[in-house]
């Protein structure tokens, strides 16, 4: 199995999945996201406590690619700290950007997987729209 076929195996699998599809038992932060451009939707919610994001989930609709990056984020971000999740979203930005380094690549583990979106501009809203909205969460949270 060559990169590219091991890449969109991770995109469709977290496409599908509802492991991190749910919405979180005592959420202490939520907010929807929204691409108006293609109609995809997410509400994110997280429990944020003593600056660890404790557990997180999203639910809403949209394309496979919004949906995996969504589900990749929160496999990324889940039981960091809130200041180690805004690196990771700072790097993911830099990775749509195809501006990063192949060790800053490595830190964004499966989510690198959506590395190719950055050749795509038309996909590229649905890459970001939830990494964008746990950005906005984050901020107001600090």
């Amino acid at each position: 199995m060559n990169l590219n076929e091991l890449y969109t195996q991770i995109i469709t699998e977290n496409s599908r999945s509802t492991a991190n599809r749910h919405p979180v038992a005592g959420a202490t932060h939520s907010l929807e996201g929204v691409n108006p451009s293609c109609g995809d939707d997410i509400t994110l919610q997280l429990r944020i406590a003593d600056g660890v994001i404790q557990d997180a989930g999203f639910i809403g609709s949209g394309c496979a690619i919004s949906q995996a990056s969504a589900s990749l984020m929160i496999d990324l971000v889940k039981g960091r700290k809130v200041t180690d999740a805004k690196r990771l979203i700072g790097l993911y930005f830099q990775m749509i950007k195809g501006k990063i380094t192949p060790q800053e690549l490595d830190e964004l583990e499966d989510a690198a997987a959506l590395q190719g979106i950055a050749h795509v501009p038309a996909r590229v809203k649905c890459a970001v729209l939830a990494w964008h909205t746990l950005e906005e969460v984050l901020d107001k949270a600090s």
